[in-house]
Parts: C-alpha cells; sequence; structure tokens
C-alpha cells in the first residue's frame, strides 16, 4: 500500500486520508458502516472537525473498540480565545471516545496565530500538547498568505491547505515549502468542492507528490471503493486521463467557488455556495437537476443582492463573490434561453 510521511510527526498514513466532513450528510448507521470499509481497506487517518456538526459524534462511535493505535484522528477548532480552544477540545475528546487527538489544527486560520498573542490561542494549543491531550499542533488555512507564513513560523508541525491538479503552481509550491520545513502536507479539497469527478486521476495527481496525504470528503460506498482501488492498481496517466485533465485545467483553473460555504448565510437567502458555480454544476452533473422551477426561483434571489459585500468578506479564497454571482446568473439564463447548450 502507497503511504505518506507527515513531515517529523512520524506518522505514517495510507495515502487515502478519510475527509469526514460529508458524513454529515448521512446517518450514524451508514456513517459506521463506511468508516469501518475505510478501516478494512487500509485506511487509518480521519480527519474531522468541530465545525463540522455531527461528524466527530458518528467517528467516535465508528471508533469505540479499535484499537487506538491502529488508526490516527485529527480535528480542528475555530475558537479565537484560549478559553474556547479548551472548550472545544474536551468536547471533541468526549465526542470521538478518545484521550488524545493526534493531530489538533487551527481551523480555516484567519491568521498564523503565534505565541504571546493576546488572545491565547496558540498558547492554549501548546499546553494541551504538554498535557498530552494532543500530539500535534496543526494548521488549516485556504488563503495563500498565511499558509505560507505558518509554514516560515516554524510554529506547526502540519499544514492542510486546499490541494487539487487544478491547483496554482504557487499553491502546489507549498508542498516542498513544507518539505523544507519538516511539515507535514494535509491535501484537502482534492475533488474541488465536487466538480473533479474523476477519482483515478486526482489520486494520480496526489501520488505525484509523496509528501501530500490526500483527505478525500465521500459519503458513498461507491466513491470510497473507488480511491481504495487505487491502491491496488495504481492509476498511470493515459489519453483519456490526459484529455480530462487538460479540459478540467482549462475551464476551472483560476477563480471559482469550491462551495466551501464560508461565505453564507445570505441576508437575501441567495444559496451562494451552488448559485455561484452553477456553471459548473450545470457541465458537470445532469442540467435537469439545475434547471427546474426550484433552481429557477433559487437563481432569481441573486437579482435581490445588496451588494453589502459580506459574503466576499468572509470568502476564504478572496472571491469577488457578488461579481461571480452576477456571472453565474448570466450564463445560467443563457442556457435556459437556448443560446448555450450543456450536456442532459
Amino acid at each position: 500500500m502507497v503511504t505518506v510521511k507527515l513531515g517529523n510527526t512520524g506518522i505514517v498514513a495510507n495515502k487515502n486520508g478519510f475527509g469526514a466532513l460529508p458524513i454529515q450528510r448521512i446517518d450514524t448507521e451508514h456513517a459506521v458502516k463506511l468508516i469501518h470499509m475505510a478501516l478494512d481497506g487500509g485506511v487509518n487517518f480521519f480527519d474531522t472537525a468541530r465545525a463540522y456538526s455531527d461528524s466527530e459524534k458518528k467517528l467516535g462511535i465508528a471508533l469505540e473498540g479499535i484499537d487506538r493505535s491502529k488508526y490516527y484522528i485529527a480535528t480542528k477548532t475555530t475558537a479565537q480565545t484560549g478559553e474556547k480552544v479548551f472548550e472545544d477540545l474536551e468536547t471533541s475528546l468526549g465526542l470521538l471516545k478518545t484521550d488524545y487527538i493526534d493531530i489538533y489544527q487551527l481551523h480555516c486560520a484567519p491568521r498564523c496565530f503565534r505565541p504571546g498573542d493576546g488572545d491565547g490561542v496558540y498558547d492554549a494549543v501548546v499546553k494541551a500538547k504538554k498535557e498530552g491531550k494532543i500530539r500535534h499542533i496543526g494548521i488549516t488555512a485556504h488563503l495563500l498568505n498565511v499558509a505560507e507564513e505558518a509554514i516560515e513560523s516554524g510554529l506547526y508541525e502540519t499544514l492542510q491547505f486546499p490541494f487539487a491538479y487544478i491547483s496554482s503552481e504557487k499553491e502546489i509550491a507549498l508542498v516542498e515549502k513544507c518539505e523544507k520545513a519538516g511539515m507535514g502536507f494535509l491535501g484537502m479539497k482534492g475533488l474541488a468542492g465536487g466538480l473533479l469527478t474523476n477519482a483515478k486521476l486526482c489520486y494520480w495527481f496526489a501520488c505525484q507528490h509523496p509528501s501530500v496525504l490526500p483527505l478525500w470528503g465521500v459519503q458513498r460506498e461507491s466513491e470510497l471503493a473507488e480511491f481504495l482501488a487505487c491502491q491496488q492498481e495504481m492509476p498511470q496517466m493515459n489519453d483519456e486521463l490526459k484529455k480530462i485533465y487538460e479540459n478540467d485545467r482549462k475551464e476551472l483553473a483560476g477563480e471559482f467557488c469550491r462551495g466551501c460555504g464560508y461565505c453564507m448565510p445570505c441576508p437575501k437567502g441567495i444559496k451562494i455556495n451552488n448559485c455561484a458555480r452553477i456553471s459548473q454544476l450545470l457541465r458537470r452533473s445532469p442540467s435537469t437537476n439545475w434547471l427546474g422551477e426550484d433552481w429557477q426561483a433559487e437563481m432569481a434571489k441573486i437579482k435581490e443582492c445588496l451588494h453589502c459585500g459580506q459574503c466576499a468578506s468572509k470568502c476564504p479564497y478572496g472571491l469577488d463573490t457578488p461579481k461571480l454571482l452576477e456571472k453565474n446568473l448570466e450564463d445560467y439564463e443563457n442556457v435556459l434561453a437556448g443560446r448555450v447548450c450543456v450536456s442532459e
């Protein structure tokens, strides 16, 4: 099996990391079954967060009674104070039914937290590590400048950052910087928020970077099976995959909505995480799913946009969200009017 050594942490994980955000969307029985399928397939690294509603609870139920040395757990806190860090940590430990967290990460960090900051966030995770409640300190970021500062600071043992074959050269360069700094690299959004659909190609790309541990967000057994199969038969680049790769790079590389939802809620009720990427969704899933009356009504809400700037200020990728919404509405109306054709 292909494995990844995470920097200087001593953690050696199966190249398929389990991203547990999507298990919020399925019931406990199916979540437990999915996690056990992952374990049986050799997966030994599970990534979750306090912000993922009941994800930690489902993981705790699934992993209870299994030898703790056989798997790693990473979770996260969005705490902005030291006191909140400890509160979140205790909640996570209880829900995950464990005495320690392997990697405790500062989630979607708006900046590089440092010791001695007035908020006490970094000092709190250091204290928790000394107490044995966490083994390693990590940080997750969506902004390039925050990620680069975290690497340069020498304060963190792992970085979690978006990583897919449509990533920019500057984003991919973070991997080498982490290697030089002895940091582990956890690749989030390897499917670009669901816009990339070829598991073999996504896995192939991750394998071009041996130090990257990709975290696949899956909620169906069929999805997980595709990634597990890649370890049995390593994907090789061929003409078919090359064509998909080049088309996706052309269509998606650059500024696009990943559907993370950090920009919401919208005061006008716009479902930004889908409306701002409807152009891609129309072309990458059956268009009839998005052209019905319900979605026509949802897209029409964009015309009521207040241009208040709330969504753009919260976008972790720094996107001009109102402008992106307007562009997607224009594309959507062109499709409805038959001026642009998409696949059924």
